[in-house]
């Protein structure tokens, strides 16, 4: 279940997943086919007009959460209560800007909407992005992504 919103996008289908049904999707500790998370602001978004509201630092928080699940990691519905669970103490941030503006984020970075209002209306989109190769977080340090990096510091290995 979704806990007031808040959530962590999955990246990929499961065993049994529908390609319908992006509940049954995953996420795991190496973020799999997902390089960023990407919000892009279409028009400018103050705070009456439903920014995403982002915890700040979550991203290290999930990386634990993943952690001992292995390849398979969580599907949607189950991240999204762990890292609630996770990260509800931490501060949050709204996504607010000018159309153009661009939030490039760590993958595991917990996000919600918010009600909108406003009177205008807010345009986003958010793509996702693939990694050219996939994430290795084994790599020697000054040779690992940020992302890399920031896994491997939430967990220990740097």
């Amino acid at each position: 279940a979704v806990v007031d919103g808040w959530h962590v996008d999955v990246s990929f289908p499961g065993p049994g997943s529908s390609p319908d049904d992006y509940m049954t999707w995953r996420a795991n500790v190496a973020s799999r086919d997902r390089a960023l998370l990407m919000f892009f602001l279409l028009s400018d978004v103050g705070p009456a007009d439903a920014p995403t509201r982002l915890r700040i630092g979550s991203h290290r928080h999930v990386a634990r959460v993943l952690e001992p699940e292995g390849e398979d990691g969580l599907d949607a519905r189950e991240l999204a209560r762990r890292a609630d669970a996770a990260t509800r103490h931490l501060p949050t941030a709204d996504a607010t800007g000018r159309a153009g503006d661009v939030y490039l984020c760590h993958p595991f970075l917990v996000h919600a909407g918010r009600p909108h209002h406003g009177t205008t209306p807010r345009f986003l989109a958010q793509p996702k992005l693939s990694p050219s190769e996939p994430l290795r977080l084994d790599r020697p340090p000054g040779t690992s992504s940020p992302v890399e990096t920031a896994i491997a510091q939430a967990l220990g290995h740097r």
